[in-house]
């Protein structure tokens, strides 16, 4: 008898949800509603943020700031911990970051040479390379390594596919 009248109680509230299901929704008798999940994101005000701008770049605000700091080119592992042990940030996940914080990191992250500075300048340091003509230089025109690589066996992705090479033919007598 308990039984059944709690079945009968759960009855009309069980009616009334429906499923979810990759942006659609349809209701089904006895289920149960399970909301699709959003992507991260914060609320400031009025506004609604999706990731984080650093140094030109989004970084992902679903990870740690150690780890999100990665994304931006110029910036590994020793120097994204040495940018939280100067700013004396805790490692958190970068949504949960306040806006002096980011303000804070945005400032430290300009003081490197990231992104397309640092590629500009490595590029026109093996254009230098070339002019002059030195061992680097010719090594990089050829697209071989330049830094003591053996190249007899190894090096394919410098020198690209290997090309088939044609036997000489023995001379008819």
């Amino acid at each position: 008898m308990a039984s059944v009248s709690m079945a009968s109680s759960l009855l009309p509230l069980s009616s009334s949800l429906s499923i979810a299901s990759r942006g659609s929704s349809f209701s089904c008798p006895g289920s149960v509603s399970f909301p699709t999940p959003s992507p991260p994101s914060k609320q400031r005000g009025a506004l609604t943020i999706r990731c984080v701008r650093v140094g030109g770049v989004e970084i992902p605000n679903n990870k740690r700031v150690e780890f999100s700091l990665r994304y931006i080119h110029g910036i590994g592992r020793v120097r994204a911990r040495q940018i939280l042990c100067d700013l004396s940030l805790e490692n958190k996940v970068t949504k949960d970051l306040s806006d002096e914080e980011l303000i804070s990191l945005r400032d430290e992250v300009s003081k490197y040479m990231i992104e397309g500075d640092l590629k500009r300048f490595n590029r026109l340091a093996i254009e230098r390379l070339k002019e002059i003509r030195c061992y680097r230089g010719i090594r990089h025109e050829m697209g071989l390594p330049c830094r003591g690589q053996r190249t007899k066996n190894n090096c394919r992705t410098l020198k690209g596919k290997k090309v088939s090479v044609a036997g000489k033919k023995k001379a008819s007598r």
